[in-house]
């Protein structure tokens, strides 16, 4: 049976001058429908996000604000992270993060950057503040969901409410509003994640259920920057879309985070054109991976 999960570790032996350290071969879960021979955003965004918590994760601090920028196309070889801790106060932790990538011929590529800022809780300040009101809500998750990594998807076609999901993409490609109900895989195997890096590996897909139309996705996003207020609950996330425009082939995108109890955070995406190698998910299986699992 296939193990399902982004990564293999694969450990480097200590050398005269480097320490022992863990590097990643990624998995064919981790591969991009955008081109052969590369990885997938939410597997990029998932290493960075596991290096940070394990690096400088507490019990009191929580990972507040988390922005990663995709500025070069990961490829299928051995990966990296880099950990810098750029603060660590009373109140405020700021984590900096690489994703590196080691050809065979020639020297690292540093292929993402990132940046955490962990915030420590306490109470609210006293008084009242606007929030959505709860008649305004329009996410809503399904009443039950098989216990698979398979993806459901809804959207405001005309004729069906918003509880309506299903696993089929190919129903949803249209102009109207996005939501998806996902689980995430396993960064490395035998490894559950954490709430935080599932909301992460969640929110990646911002930028699918807010670029995709009528012909597919065409934008492919160059960052991700989650903010939440606490982690969530449960084995899902719901991103559901809420703000997106576009102009001279730039769009941005910002989507809501909900659980089974409610909205705890929101997600921005930005993207830039890539018609040239847009997905038709009227044409593309996209359900064999999720099979193995």
């Amino acid at each position: 049976m296939t193990t399902i999960a982004f990564f293999d570790p694969v450990a480097v032996p200590a050398t005269p001058d480097r320490a022992e350290e863990v590097r990643y071969r990624p998995t064919t879960f981790a591969s991009s429908l955008w081109a052969p021979g590369t990885l997938n955003g939410p597997a990029v965004c998932a290493l960075a996000a596991r290096a940070v918590e394990l690096g400088f994760g507490t019990d009191d601090f929580v990972p507040a604000r988390c922005t990663i920028d995709l500025f070069k196309a990961a490829r299928d070889i051995i990966t990296s992270t880099r950990l810098s801790l750029v603060r660590s106060g009373g109140r405020i932790r700021v984590v900096d993060v690489e994703v590196l990538q080691h050809p065979d011929d020639g020297p690292e590529v540093v292929v993402a950057r990132g940046t955490t800022v962990f915030l420590r809780t306490s109470s609210n300040p006293p008084g009242e503040r606007w929030q959505r009101p709860a008649e305004a809500v329009t996410f809503h998750p399904p009443a039950t969901t098989p216990d698979d990594l398979a993806p459901r998807f809804a959207s405001d076609t005309p004729g069906a409410g918003p509880g309506e999901w299903e696993q089929e993409m190919s129903h949803h490609q249209n102009s109207h509003r996005k939501r998806i109900w996902t689980r995430a895989a396993p960064i490395v195997p035998g490894e559950e994640p954490t709430p935080f890096q599932r909301t992460v590996i969640g929110a990646e897909s911002a930028s699918l259920i807010s670029n995709w139309g009528t012909t597919g996705i065409g934008f492919i996003n160059c960052d991700l920057t989650v903010a939440i207020s606490r982690l969530p609950h449960g084995q899902r996330i719901g991103v559901e879309a809420d703000v997106h425009i576009e102009d001279d082939g730039v769009s941005v995108s910002n989507a809501g985070l909900y659980d089974a109890d409610g909205m705890f955070g929101t997600a921005l995406v930005t993207a830039v054109n890539n018609a040239a190698a847009q997905i038709d998910f009227t044409t593309v299986d996209t359900s064999e991976r999720y099979r193995e699992a």
